[in-house]
């Protein structure tokens, strides 16, 4: 019964009154990239976008982006929750609710925030609801936190136009990637930015449906 009530814990949503309290200050975290070596939280030079995305564990997907020509930088923290300030044993719990996210800067001279959203959609299985693979749990859904009502209106075409490609390869699935403009970023502890150049053999789990997403 026990481990029952956790599972369930953790792949619904709490409201204000049962989340976790959190704190007032923010849980200590890296200044600078490990990779580039660019702030985490600016100042950004002008001209540059900030999106969110929420592809279940944070560390393989943050490596997706930050090697895409284009990405000026980008860090791993926890969003479109309740809880102020969590830390990640906290998130964890399903208690904060709270997904997994990564914030990515990045120049739309360079690289189109359409373009984004393929490998957001491609590079992960949307149709999982609170999970992702053998991730479970609120933190692990899938999520779209945009910052500008251009990046909310591409965000729910290409949702569309994958649903569409999915059904026209037999998946027989629904979409459920969260899709809200951005509230607050807590960004994630020191040793979770940029988890898998510290730890090369360390896990990711990205697993895509292999079907492409006709947006470009």
């Amino acid at each position: 019964m026990f481990l029952i009530d956790m599972f369930n814990k953790k792949t619904v949503m709490p409201s204000a009154e049962t989340a976790l309290p959190g704190r007032d200050t923010p849980v200590a975290t890296a200044d600078t990239h490990f990779v580039n070596g660019k702030p985490l939280d600016g100042p950004y030079p002008a001209g540059l976008e900030v999106t969110y995305f929420g592809m279940g564990c944070f560390w393989g997907a943050e490596r997706l982006f930050w090697k895409i020509p284009g990405v000026y930088v980008t860090s791993v923290g926890y969003a479109g929750g309740i809880t102020p300030n969590p830390t990640y044993n906290e998130t964890t719990t399903g208690m904060t609710g709270h997904a997994e996210m990564v914030k990515v800067v990045f120049d739309p001279s360079q690289v189109s925030y359409r373009q984004l959203l393929k490998i957001f959609f491609e590079e992960h299985d949307p149709t999982q609801g609170m999970r992702q693979g053998n991730d479970i749990g609120t933190t692990y859904r899938s999520a779209l936190y945009t910052t500008t009502p251009a990046q909310e209106a591409e965000a729910r075409q290409a949702r569309d136009a994958f649903q569409a490609a999915l059904d026209a390869a037999g998946k027989n699935t629904r979409i459920t990637t969260e899709i809200a403009p951005a509230e607050e970023f807590y960004y994630a502890e020191d040793y979770h930015q940029q988890y898998l150049a510290k730890n090369p053999g360390g896990y990711c789990g990205l697993r895509g449906t292999g079907v492409a997403c006709p947006v470009a």
